[in-house]
């Protein structure tokens, strides 16, 4: 029997229409979907020609921001693992998509290892990245102690077995690796303007949402600690103009831009932005 307190009732908007609570935790001071699909049902709430982290598509102006934002992003997430200074270069990306970052790294000189369980995207991904993309089932597969760098670039949210993957990065990351880890932030203006048609909450795709307490909490069994946490000040934008749409039935620019820069501006002084990059090491023992 759950006793969790109801947050709020949300609508998935995009594939299935159906209507899921967001439970609060808080042990962990984070929100639970439920009820959470069963894993064999997982797979058909991504069935949807919309979902874009599986496509290349640039059909409308959702589309078009998302791929121009992206394109920026990837200088920046690339120059960010590069500041590690790691000697093999070995990345683990988990949830690659259609494989962009890797390929930037690969680029690089990163040896690079991808994780995609969408057969489209994987597709797409291995076109890229000389068949560097496998199947989940592939992690286990993995030898401990490998990678320089893992990082899942709004993904955990997905993850249904949160301490099974945190002992998961643990085992696969070198004693001086970094974990890089990109979620949204329910606790950001645009979360609190838009409610249940935040577009970041995405159920029951996302089956958790993350408070900076949350990160930090669920993975100190690890013996992994947050050293840094970075804002992702584009997020604020594209996840209000799907908002917008989701609220009022289209996307409308110019109010999603205005809020999106309202939540930035209100983020400098709360620290608390549409979606933050936490980047995680061994603590000193």
């Amino acid at each position: 029997m759950n006793n969790k307190p109801t947050y709020l009732t949300v609508k998935d908007h995009s594939v299935s229409g159906e209507t899921f609570q967001l439970l609060y935790n808080d042990e962990l001071d984070m929100l639970e979907t439920f009820p959470q699909p069963k894993a064999e049902n997982l797979s058909d709430y991504y069935n949807s020609e919309n979902y874009i982290s599986h496509t290349d598509t640039k059909r409308n102006l959702f589309e078009r921001v998302y791929h121009i934002v992206r394109s920026i992003s990837l200088k920046r997430k690339l120059k960010l693992i590069n500041a590690f200074k790691s000697e093999d270069k070995t990345l683990l990306d988990i949830g690659c998509g259609t494989g962009d970052f890797l390929e930037t790294a690969q680029n690089d000189s990163w040896q690079i290892t991808g994780i995609e369980p969408n057969k489209n995207a994987r597709q797409i991904a291995n076109s890229k990245t000389n068949n560097s993309v496998f199947e989940i089932d592939h992690l286990a597969d993995l030898e401990q102690n490998t990678f320089d760098v893992i990082t899942l670039w709004h993904v955990l949210e997905h993850l249904p077995n949160l301490d099974m993957h945190a002992k998961l990065f643990k085992r696969l990351l070198k004693p001086n690796g970094r974990l890089v880890i990109a979620v949204p932030n329910f606790k950001s203006y645009d979360a609190k303007h838009y409610q249940n048609f935040w577009a970041a909450y995405d159920v029951p795709r996302h089956l958790w949402h993350f408070s900076k307490t949350s990160i930090s909490k669920m993975f100190q069994p690890q013996n992994l600690k947050v050293v840094k946490i970075l804002p992702m000040v584009f997020d604020a934008y594209y996840v209000s103009l799907l908002s917008e749409k989701y609220k009022s039935g289209w996307m409308n620019p110019l109010r999603a831009f205005w809020i999106g820069m309202q939540s930035n501006q209100k983020a400098k002084r709360s620290k608390e932005y549409s979606s933050h990059i936490y980047i995680l090491k061994q603590q000193d023992t």
